[in-house]
């Protein structure tokens, strides 16, 4: 990312009505996650921009190349910007007791951070992340990065500036609530988590007998899994070092399953010489005779 003096370090505060939510991203200038380097929030109202803010700020702190290469501001940039002491009221008025979105906790820790090195007092919000409401509303993508996720859905976005990414985190919270319907109220509470189900325990003698058996995507107290017990298998709860088999409820290639978490940890034992075997659903079938 090129970055001018001039082209950035200007707040635009184009507040209109409260918002429904505000969005906020920050860039860091080293590794100190305080070391705030540029601010950007945008609110939303039904579905829209409300109003936008966004600044360059003198971190107080060093640059590193590393962090430089990621968003492009240098100490340059920053020279007679203000410091996060300067503009801790203006983000406070923004985002006091309001819902606060952000693409992962990194943002609100780096708040936390600046407000204690430069002795502020946090800001008082509702926090939201965005990468756990694009987990519920998209389970199927291998990644929920703000790019991946942002690139899947059309939104713009010039990942890490820090304004576009306030706005790709806030429209994927709007994409989120047209694509499931659940409301925002709703977003903010946390997903019910039932009870993992028994599993059928395994009969004493069949085909299966002696095989620990995993499924991804069926439950284990499913129709799959009650016939692999009747056949004699164990089944578990997930992949594990004592797995022999992992049944994948669909016809290969199996597409988006490919970066399930059971299906690369079963692909990692496999390739360093575990004894367990991957099978759809139908192979399985196909050998007991179904």
């Amino acid at each position: 990312m090129s970055l001018s003096p001039k082209k950035h370090g200007v707040g635009v505060d184009r507040i209109a009505d409260a918002p429904d939510f505000v969005v906020i991203d920050v860039e860091t200038a080293c590794s100190r996650v305080s070391s705030i380097c540029q601010i950007g929030i945008v609110g939303f109202r039904d579905g829209r921009i409300a109003f936008e803010y966004e600044t360059l700020v003198d971190p107080q702190d060093q640059f590193s190349s590393f962090n430089t290469r990621i968003h492009g501001i240098t100490a340059e940039h920053v020279r007679g910007k203000p410091s996060f002491a300067d503009v801790h009221d203006v983000v406070s008025r923004h985002l006091g007791g309001r819902i606060t979105v952000a693409h992962s906790y990194f943002d609100k820790g780096a708040m936390a951070a600046a407000c204690r090195v430069h002795d502020r007092t946090m800001v008082d919000t509702t926090w939201l992340d965005s990468v756990g409401v694009a987990k519920r509303a998209w389970p199927d993508l291998p990644s929920h990065k703000l790019n991946i996720v942002s690139r899947h859905l059309g939104i713009p976005l010039k990942h890490h500036d820090a304004l576009s990414d306030a706005r790709a985190a806030g429209m994927i919270v709007v994409k989120a609530i047209e694509h499931t319907g659940v409301s925002l109220a709703d977003w903010m509470a946390p997903p019910v988590r039932s009870r993992v189900p028994a599993a059928p325990p395994p009969a004493a003698t069949g085909p299966l007998a002696g095989e620990r058996v995993a499924i991804l995507g069926q439950p284990r107290n499913g129709p799959l899994a009650r016939r692999i017990a009747a056949s004699g298998g164990r089944v578990m709860s997930g992949v594990g070092t004592t797995t022999t088999i992992l049944v994948v409820t669909g016809d290969e290639p199996f597409g988006y399953i490919r970066f399930d978490a059971h299906y690369r940890k079963a692909e990692a034992l496999r390739q360093s010489g575990g004894a367990i075997r991957i099978l759809s659903e139908r192979q399985l079938l196909d050998f007991l005779g179904t």
